[in-house]
């Protein structure tokens, strides 16, 4: 490295530590504020100061009634002038890679984020399969961490079915898993997972994983599961006469000492998972979340190329509580619904989330 090269990079890092040093923060900006809110409180800092932190940041400005210069210009700014770093694009190409070479030839790959973390199981408020003192648990759990929502727990029951029959429950593993073999996909799909640690751990992952081997499971081999859907979904193992296959993760794909620098923040491996997810041939969503509303709205913004499911969790939910319900006909459902939610645009109104939609509202040529 020369001299010059060095005082180039001196010259950089001080202007950054200047930029952050001397920034100012808007804090308690509403929910959905009009955008008149940021040219009169957040325009004349930024012209001051340069730079502006803005807490809480996420779905601040509103979406309906919003000039259509602004939105456009929410789309350059989302979809082209914000850029992940160097080394969080490099490390995420090299993991999008090996993905697809993991069989030593070229493969397509599904990115599947699956979020059903004991923090989103307790706040669904959902009901889940389990034993007795799996939901005492988390029972105890609810009442704990949301007080004033659990009160002393007798509405609960009715509220969990209702939200179910609304499509509002977290999709669990199995569900998932079932679901997507309905659609067609076999069972040596490769599968990226996105999520945090799974609530039931190992045993809720059962099903997903003996559905498709190549996501990575321990399950016993003898134990294959045929009939009806609940048959498959339900299934926990029995034995200890395991057969093992690797997870397909980030942590699998790259070794400690190449995920060392980005464990320093946990934001950075958000970012490793969200660029995976972002350039696979098929994402899949199993619950709201603005990880995953933007993966599909930038995947939309590009032209829709590439399929990205948004399973009906409502119309879901009346298909798997269907004990009549035979494996031909719900395969028959899971198509016929599904038709229509693969990331194709779809028709906006007021309050519309155009990160997850942006083509009416927001999408430019220039």
């Amino acid at each position: 490295m020369n001299i010059y090269t060095k005082f180039l990079r001196l010259e950089l890092f001080t202007r950054r530590v200047f930029l952050m040093c001397n920034r100012r923060t808007v804090k308690n900006i509403p929910k959905y504020a009009p955008a008149q809110f940021y040219i009169d409180n957040v325009l004349p800092r930024i012209k001051e100061k340069k730079i502006m932190s803005l807490k809480p940041f996420v779905d601040r400005l509103g979406y309906d009634n919003v000039p259509p210069e602004i939105n456009r210009l929410r789309c350059r700014v989302n979809y082209h002038a914000l850029k992940f770093l160097p080394e969080i694009e490099q490390m995420s190409d090299l993991l999008v890679s090996r993905m697809r070479n993991r069989t030593g030839s070229p493969n397509p790959y599904m990115a599947l984020h699956l979020r059903f973390e004991k923090g989103m199981v307790g706040l669904s408020f959902c009901d889940f399969v389990g034993t007795r003192e799996e939901k005492a648990r988390m029972a105890e759990y609810r009442q704990k961490e949301w007080p004033r929502r659990y009160k002393n727990g007798t509405h609960l029951w009715q509220l969990a079915l209702q939200k179910r029959k609304e499509g509002r429950c977290p999709l669990e593993p199995g569900e998932v898993a079932v679901i997507l073999r309905a659609m067609g996909y076999p069972k040596e799909t490769q599968i990226y997972v996105a999520s945090g640690q799974v609530y039931g751990g190992q045993n809720r992952m059962a099903p997903l994983r003996n559905m498709f081997p190549n996501l990575g499971f321990t399950l016993p081999v003898s134990l294959l599961i045929y009939g009806s859907i609940k048959a498959v979904y339900l299934f926990r193992p029995v034995n200890d006469h395991y057969k093992t296959f690797k997870q397909v993760t980030k942590e699998e794909l790259a070794s400690k000492e190449e995920l060392a620098a980005f464990r320093k923040h946990v934001t950075s491996l958000a970012a490793l998972d969200f660029l995976v997810c972002l350039k696979s041939d098929v994402f899949v969503m199993t619950h709201g979340g603005n990880f995953a509303k933007l993966i599909i709205g930038a995947r939309r913004y590009v032209g829709h190329r590439q399929k990205s499911i948004k399973p009906d969790k409502g119309l879901m939910s009346k298909s798997f509580g269907d004990p009549y319900m035979g494996w031909a006909n719900f395969v028959e459902d899971v198509v016929i619904t599904h038709q229509t939610r693969t990331g194709l645009p779809e028709e906006t109104f007021p309050n519309y989330d155009l990160w997850e939609n942006p083509l009416t509202p927001c999408m430019c040529k220039a």
